[in-house]
């Protein structure tokens, strides 16, 4: 049964005002295929009735199961590739010169899914710091059931076969039943915690390294500069941002000026003082 106009409304109310994720029109088709699973775990027989109990009977649970539905959770190890190449070869020269007194790096990953940034992003700063250094990551995501897989830290042979190369699979993970487990070496330094985007955040940070990918593209111009503005209070005057390959902060937010790093940009405060190893790749957006 196809949604009515006026179900459909209100679903993409309720992901607007609770996620800031924009659901337009034509979108009727994923809304049902997302929320058939919990139609069928509540017992109905179709989506218009699970919507319309929903409606009924606005119980905060329901709400935050509709919400995580119809949160994209596309994500792999490596995803995109030549951002952590230049975590490796433009973020941690520079950094290893800025934190040579602390010899600590803390990062963010947002909407981290089910966990396979972070976890990549833990790969990369193990075999790349010098001994001495330590890390910390934060991964966040809207969804408590990516943060519980993510949590987890076990992914299957599919999963692992996407994006990871063998020689780091084989290094950093460890093999349980059918299933390949992120091992404790890494898992220590990466954790987990719920944090919806849209929201004010928390208290937390101050971070050298923000991975905010693939997520400002689901939200308007207005929730995106304030999603902006929130990280920029995050970051640390001369720590690094790292979008998705289709999102910018150019004309959104002015604070920032593009990076070239290689083959793809990264962001820097533009009040953030510049070491030998950043002031040739800066070029103003």
């Amino acid at each position: 049964m196809t949604l009515t106009a006026q179900e459909f409304a209100f679903i993409s109310g309720l992901v607007r005002r609770d996620a800031a994720i924009v659901l337009e029109a034509g979108k009727e088709y994923l809304v049902e295929a997302r929320l058939l699973p919990l139609a069928r775990q509540s017992g109905l027989p179709s989506v218009s009735e699970f919507v319309a109990r929903a409606q009924q009977r606005p119980e905060p649970e329901v709400h935050r199961k509709i919400v995580d539905a119809l949160t994209t959770n596309e994500t792999s190890f490596f995803r995109d590739g030549e951002p952590f190449k230049q975590l490796v070869d433009t973020v941690l020269p520079d950094l290893l010169v800025r934190r040579a007194s602390t010899r600590s790096i803390k990062v963010w990953s947002a909407a981290s899914s089910s966990g396979q940034e972070p976890y990549t992003i833990a790969m990369v700063l193990q075999d790349n710091l010098p001994p001495g250094w330590s890390f910390d990551i934060i991964g966040t995501d809207i969804s408590t059931e990516m943060l519980t897989r993510a949590e987890a830290g076990q992914y299957s042979q599919l999963e692992v076969n996407r994006g990871l190369p063998a020689p780091l699979l084989v290094k950093h993970f460890e093999r349980n039943g059918a299933h390949w487990q992120v091992a404790q070496s890494l898992r220590k330094n990466v954790s987990f915690r719920r944090l919806n985007l849209a929201a004010p955040f928390p208290s937390m940070g101050p971070f050298d390294i923000v991975f905010i990918r693939n997520v400002l593209i689901y939200f308007d111009v207005q929730t995106k500069r304030t999603v902006l503005q929130r990280v920029a209070g995050t970051l640390r005057p001369d720590g690094w941002l790292f979008l998705g390959s289709a999102e910018t902060t150019i004309g959104i937010d002015d604070r920032f000026e593009r990076v070239v790093a290689g083959r793809t940009s990264a962001y820097k405060l533009r009040t953030a003082p510049k070491t030998a190893a950043s002031v040739s790749a800066v070029g103003k957006g």
